[in-house]
């Protein structure tokens, strides 16, 4: 039974791309009334005409924008148009939240900025998605622009290769993420007062917020991280990898002593329990190299199905690397597949955005 959480919630969405429209569909998966309201002069969010080569060149719409568009209505206005901008202002105005990541001086000039709206209704939600957090600074910027300029790229990648982006848009994502808690805040403020509120976040804060460890590792110790592909720069054999005899590749992820004792076990180099450079995990990492070829001699001899099964027997993280055809293989990823039926009659799938439940029957989750 669909989610009804937000049902009766009302969500106007001035947002293209993916993060301002993540957060729309956030609402319309937990029940929410969300309209899109797309420019009609260029055909709507420019993410409608981002396909692979296999997709209909025609269809009006794209798989990347399906995957944040599940469960909208779709306004198609032209805001500087007097009679559609009119509708959008009425549309907002009528709205128990907005979301926007228009330019500034644009929302000001066609009258969809917070202030204006929220001089007419005080209990407003206006979220603003910019790119960086002065919001005089309305230079555009794209996830990719993001992750090198808060310095992802230069950490990911291989030892000695180029720069690598995350293939899905994950400063994008990781926007969105801080967008919804500041709503979800604000109901709970509006909730207690009455009163709305404007929250804003951007890109670059958003992506600076998820720098974590590796933000640690350098305020505290001056370390700049250097890209060591899926290695953990903290932790070994914690993202490395080795190869199996079917040809296969294995991935750990051992992070305490003891899930280091049954790793050796299982291997049958009890030896290394006993050798200094390799009993904790500061001389683990030390000797990384020297630890990981001594491994990759044992898992060489076994097929991959066989080393997962006595891993997970003896419970050492570790795992298969799956392409998307073998993840929407496994069922709790095909439960969190939403379909759509479109005008014309295609099916559109995508993926939930929401991986929680609440429990209680009066939630209706």
């Amino acid at each position: 039974m669909q989610n009804q959480f937000f049902k009766g919630l009302k969500v106007v969405e001035f947002a293209s791309v993916l993060a301002g429209p993540a957060v729309g569909m956030f609402f319309a998966e937990l029940g929410a009334e969300v309209i899109k309201i797309e420019n009609k002069t260029t055909g709507g969010d420019v993410t409608r005409g981002w396909k692979q080569p296999s997709e209909d060149p025609d269809s009006p719409i794209s798989a990347y924008w399906c995957s944040v568009n599940w469960g909208k209505k779709h306004l198609f206005l032209d805001l500087n148009d007097p009679d559609d901008r009119a509708e959008a202002i009425k549309t907002a105005l009528s709205a128990d939240i907005v979301i926007s990541n228009f330019k500034p001086s644009f929302a000001l000039r066609m009258g969809v900025d917070a202030d204006t709206l929220r001089l007419e209704n005080q209990a407003l939600i206006y979220a603003q998605l910019s790119s960086y957090a002065d919001p005089e600074d309305e230079s555009p910027a794209f996830d990719i622009v993001l992750q090198a300029e808060a310095g992802f790229l230069s950490m990911c990648g291989e030892q000695g290769g180029p720069p690598i982006r995350m293939p899905v848009a994950f400063v994008d994502l990781l926007a969105a993420h801080q967008l919804k808690e500041s709503i979800l805040l604000a109901l709970l403020h509006r909730e207690r007062t009455g009163q709305g509120s404007i929250v804003t976040t951007s890109l670059m804060e958003s992506a600076l917020a998820s720098l974590a460890n590796q933000a640690s590792n350098f305020l505290m110790t001056g370390h700049i991280p250097q890209r060591m592909g899926t290695k953990h720069p903290n932790i070994a054999p914690y993202g490395d990898t080795f190869l199996c005899a079917d040809g296969q590749t294995l991935l750990l992820a051992v992070g305490t002593e003891r899930q280091f004792t049954q790793l050796c076990m299982v291997l049958s180099l009890e030896n290394l329990l006993q050798n200094i450079d390799f009993q904790t995990n500061a001389a683990r990492v030390k000797n990384r190299e020297r630890l990981n070829d001594l491994l990759q001699a044992r898992v060489s001899t076994m097929t991959l199905n066989d080393a997962m099964t006595q891993l997970q027997a003896a419970r050492v993280p570790a795992a298969r690397i799956r392409d998307l055809k073998s993840v929407f293989e496994m069922p709790i990823a095909l439960e969190m597949v939403l379909e759509e039926k479109m005008e014309g009659g295609r099916v559109t799938k995508r993926v939930k955005t929401i991986a929680f439940k609440i429990g209680g029957a009066e939630s209706g989750v």
